[in-house]
């Protein structure tokens, strides 16, 4: 004790010293990254870190693949997702989670990560603003906020990220100027800041950015001239200024004066100069030159052949002046854009460029349009690179025919010949150019007909031959173009008939102009099959016999001119429905009777009805004169009165047979028990009620055509209840059968999984036509098509597009599988749908699927399930046994089923493109099993099986999900097999399938089929 008393008591001064440098100590290491245990909760070091990852968490919003799932107290932080730390230290150096769909904003507290050296946030919905404590991060070299939503401005103290190397903000709404302290940044590399609002002058004081080596600023609100400081910096190799309002002259000494230039765009600006005559010379490097759309004047240098790295060469849009001189050594030139210029004399050798371009093996797209170039286009046009995708030189003084060596161009996507002098006919070798899919030989003067081999290009969206002297008939071939969304014939020659192929192409949706022509014939029903078209011009024909009420069926139509033709009979009232037309020309034919009153036909100055002298009624401001009754009643009186009292005597013989008829059944049915559901109530059902159910069959309501009529969206007044009506249209062969055939069909069946029929109505409309429709219960979510293979401008329009993942693909097929089960083995006389199909296939709001459309089903009646009735199924899906007239039989359904998954499962079509010869889905996918299915898997399910590996960094998933898509092929390759007796029986891939869906969700193995009965695959409910 006296030992303790006189050698370890210490002072209180001396105690209160040791307490300081303790702290002292502490706050060092605290400093240097050394962790410090104390018995108090720790305030700094890594703790820090944790409690800034957390608050930067707790602003996350919407994490929708987990990727902050980690984040918690079971974890060290240093191993959350997305987290990198120093070793020793424990310190977060990285925070990388791109590309993970957050949603939030970015928290201050993030700026308290002190070590951090890199961030990484790009690629997701982070909004708000960029937080100014950001600025503390001493040690940031990399800071990635690209392709976000972030507003604000840019804040000026991001000058304190002494350290950094990596500044790129592309793609937000952020507004304000440009901080000048960013040229503090000496270690500054890249400024990436384009697509955002950012306006004001460009701040000099980027010139003292000596490591800078990239400014992309493109597409910004910038004003002023370039810095002459910026130019003069020598390790700037790319300078992207493009789409702003920049003006001024570049200073020619600073910008083409220094060999590290690769990429210099200043495009779509306000700029006033020329090139220098020796750029090529002192910018050898350069690989892309932008200057389109400003106000370049003189002529392109000589030297720009000493530039045998460039690339991308795009100047249109400018006063660029004289020839163009010989590209002979620019052999990496892929693109050379000079339209709309004043380039070329008028007079021949203005195209001699085009020989010294044979050299450019890479050369891709060619655009001279719009400028001065005379002469003929030079046969070495040929020689050009068969890389070659776009040729335009519309809008030019160019003479002569069209050099059949074009067409050695067989990868040409584009071919613009517009508004040219060119003569003489179109060579039938344009065939050869299957890849073509834009077509513009408009405003020429070309003779002769159109070539057949059009039929060909299977590939083409739009072909524009307008205002030519073409003549002879529309070829028919052109029905092959099933892609076609624009067709301009108009001002030629042409005389025949108009094929009616061409109105079953569905694909048109801008427009088809077939005016100023000598067509005769009549407008097809078939014209309805256009529903998605915009505008249709036949006026200035000799076009004759009534408008079809089809035309109806066009619902986006918006311009229908049919002036100058010999068109007869009433004008169709159901011209009426068309809700989106705004400019309709019925004049100069020969209509009769009252003009309508409803839709388009309120507004007179949408309509013109002139020069028809046997119209009459109408709204007043047509000025047509009132209908007359004295001709009705002229004619009534002409009747014998014997004739009137033998029908009259008739008519009320026949009305008290009904009434006997109709009291003993009464008495007969009101024994039974009625029922006040919905299905009795719509036994009632009659065209009248479906009419008003629908809103008169109106164009809102269309859900969608089929072969053999329309679907339309219905809405009942006792409950509110919705249905889908199927309107068949009788004037197609064969729709009264298909009517009789699914009413049969689906008169005794009862599942989960197919469509089912409330009821069907057979009656007569108001104008004393047949009237046939089916009444089904409506599904939500549409048809398989539609989410299969979705229309992105509906997609854009409706929000999110319609996407299936893994496991809701399964569950469809094996409804699929199910359901078709059901019709051949369960019923009392199997039945084979014939025509599966997507748009048969219909998902309710469960996504459960529905098979429906039973207009082409057979009943199997014989003992060997065949049947010698005739068949005719879809393109791509229909067994190839029937082709060859063998008898339909289950297997056939098999077959349909099996390219379907295969459908469902690649995301191609078996119509698609790619399959020509003896290529087909079956075989495409044949030849990738089983070791390469994820070089054919649908991209969208591939990603979300890698998103989901990255989330949740579950590896063993890996070899379980190929193991799935293996047995899905194998099931779908085996169903589709050519040979019938080859394939698998429906019942076995349904059990298949489920058992495929037991191995995804880990409860399955391998031949699960062995232990289950095909009963326990069907009836389970599929969750």
């Amino acid at each position: 004790m006296g030992l303790l008393n006189s050698g370890l008591i210490i002072s209180r001064s001396g105690f209160n010293v040791f307490i300081h440098v303790i702290i002292v100590c502490c706050i060092i290491l605290l400093h240097s990254g050394f962790p410090v245990t104390m018995a108090t909760p720790r305030l700094g070091g890594n703790e820090t870190d944790r409690l800034a990852l957390l608050e930067f968490k707790a602003k996350i919003t919407n994490d929708p693949l987990q990727a902050l799932g980690s984040w918690n107290e079971t974890v060290h932080f240093c191993q959350w997702h997305g987290v990198t730390c120093s070793r020793r230290h424990q310190r977060v150096t990285m925070l990388e989670l791109q590309s993970r769909k957050l949603a939030g904003s970015i928290s201050p507290h993030v700026g308290n990560l002190s070590f951090l050296r890199i961030l990484h946030l790009q690629n997701n919905s982070f909004n708000h603003v960029i937080p100014p404590e950001l600025g503390r991060l001493k040690r940031l070299q990399y800071l990635r906020l690209h392709n976000n939503s972030i507003e604000g401005e840019i804040p000026a103290n991001i000058s304190g990220c002494s350290a950094l190397i990596f500044f790129a903000v592309v793609n937000n709404n952020l507004v304000g100027k440009l901080p000048v302290e960013l040229g503090s940044l000496s270690k500054l590399k890249a400024v990436y800041i384009a697509g955002n609002n950012l306006m004001g002058s460009i701040p000099p004081s980027l010139g003292n950015l000596s490591s800078l080596q990239g400014f992309y600023a493109t597409l910004n609100d910038f004003v002023g001239s370039i810095p002459d400081v910026l130019c003069r910096l020598p390790n700037l190799a790319y300078m992207g200024m493009a789409g702003n309002r920049l003006s001024g002259k570049i200073p020619p000494p600073s910008l083409f004066n220094h060999s590290s230039r690769t990429t210099i765009d200043v495009s779509t600006n306000q700029i006033q100069w020329s090139l220098p005559s020796s750029f090529g010379i002192t910018i050898p490097n350069l690989q892309f030159l932008g200057i389109s759309q400003n106000q370049f004047i003189g002529s392109i240098p000589v030297s720009i052949s000493n530039a045998t790295n460039l690339a991308f060469f795009v100047a249109g849009s400018n006063n660029l002046t004289g020839k163009v001189p010989t590209l002979q050594k620019l052999q990496k030139l892929e693109r050379f854009l000079i339209s709309f210029n004043n380039l070329g004399s008028g007079e021949v050798g203005d195209l001699n460029f085009l020989s010294s371009l044979t050299n450019a093996t890479s050369l891709e797209i060619l655009q001279f349009n719009q400028n001065n170039f005379g002469g003929k286009l030079p046969e070495s046009i040929g020689n050009l690179s068969t890389k070659l995708l776009v040729l335009s030189s519309s809008y030019n003084p160019t003479f002569g025919e069209i050099p059949t060596q074009i067409f050695n161009l067989v990868n040409l996507e584009g071919l613009y010949m517009e508004a040219n002098q060119l003569t003489g006919n179109i060579p039938n070798d344009i065939g050869r150019i299957q890849r073509l899919q834009q077509l513009g030989f408009g405003k020429n003067k070309l003779s002769g007909n159109i070539p057949f081999s059009f039929g060909n290009l299977t590939i083409l969206t739009k072909v524009t031959l307008n205002e030519n002297n073409l003549n002879g008939s529309i070829p028919s071939s052109l029905g092959n173009c099933q892609q076609l969304v624009q067709l301009d014939l108009s001002q030629n020659n042409l005389s025949g008939t108009i094929p009616q192929q061409v109105f079953r192409l569905s694909s048109l949706s801008i427009g088809l102009s077939f005016s100023r022509n000598h067509l005769t014939g009549s407008l097809p029903m078939e014209v309805g099959n256009l529903k998605n078209i915009g505008y249709l011009d036949v006026s200035d024909n000799e076009l004759s016999g009534k408008v079809p009420d089809s035309l109806a069926s066009c619902v986006r139509l918006e311009t229908l001119l049919l002036g100058g033709n010999f068109f007869h009979g009433t004008i169709p009232s159901s011209l009426r429905f068309l809700r989106g037309i705004y400019s309709l020309d019925l004049s100069r034919n020969n209509f009769s009777g009252t003009v309508p009153r409803e839709g388009i036909f309120k507004n007179a100055s949408a309509i013109s009805v002139t020069g028809n002298s046997k119209l009459c009624g109408g709204i007043p401001e047509l000025k047509l004169p009132l209908c007359s009754s004295k001709g009705s009643r002229k004619k009534r009186s002409t009747i014998p009165l014997k004739l009137v009292i033998t029908v009259s005597c008739g008519l009320v013989g026949l009305i008290l047979l009904l009434f006997v008829l109709y009291f003993f059944w009464f008495r007969k049915t009101k024994k039974v028990p009625s029922s006040s559901s919905p299905a009795n109530s719509l036994l009632k059902m009659s065209y009248q009620s479906l009419l008003k159910f629908t809103d008169g069959f109106s164009a809102a309501n269309l859900i969608g055509t089929g072969g053999f009529g329309s679907v339309y969206k219905g809405i009942l007044d006792h409950d509110g209840s919705i249905i889908a009506v199927k309107v068949l249209n009788l004037a197609y062969h064969g729709a009264s059968k298909s009517f009789l055939v699914e009413c049969e069909a689906l008169r005794n069946i009862r599942h989960r999984n197919i469509l089912k029929v409330i009821t069907a109505c057979s009656s007569v409309d108001h104008q004393g036509n047949d009237f046939k429709a089916l009444v089904y219960e409506f599904m939500e979510n549409g048809s398989l098509e539609e989410w299969l293979h979705p229309n992105p401008s509906e997609d854009f329009t409706h929000g999110d597009p319609k996407n299936l993942n893994f496991l809701q693909r399964l569950n469809i097929a094996i409804d699929m599988a199910c359901a078709i089960d059901y019709l051949h083995h369960q019923c009392q006389t199997p039945i084979v749908h014939c025509d599966l199909k997507p748009s048969n296939v219909l998902l309710d709001n469960e996504m459960t699927a529905h098979v429906g459309d039973f207009g082409l089903a057979r009943f199997l009646r014989a003992a060997n399930y065949e049947s010698s009735i005739g068949i005719r199924g879809s393109v791509g899906y229909a067994a190839p046994e029937y082709g060859m007239g063998s008898k339909m039989s289950t297997s056939g359904d098999v077959y349909s089923f099996g390219i379907l998954l295969l459908e469902m499962f690649t995301g191609k079509r078996p119509t698609d493109n790619m399959f020509r010869d003896s290529l087909n889905l079956h075989n495409f996918v044949k030849a990738t099993l089983p070791d390469k299915v994820e070089d054919i898997v649908d991209p969208i399910l591939l990603q979300e099986y890698r998103d989901e590996l990255t989330s949740t960094n579950n590896i063993k998933n890996s070899p379980k999900f190929e193991a799935c898509l293996v047995s899905i092929f194998e099931i779908g390759v085996t169903c589709s097999a050519e040979p019938a007796k080859e394939r698998m029986n429906i019942t076995d891939a349904a059990v298949e399938l489920r058992s495929v869906k037991n191995i995804f969700h880990g409860t399955g193995i391998h031949g699960a089929r062995q232990i289950m009965t095909p009963q326990s695959t069907c009836n389970v409910i599929v969750l």
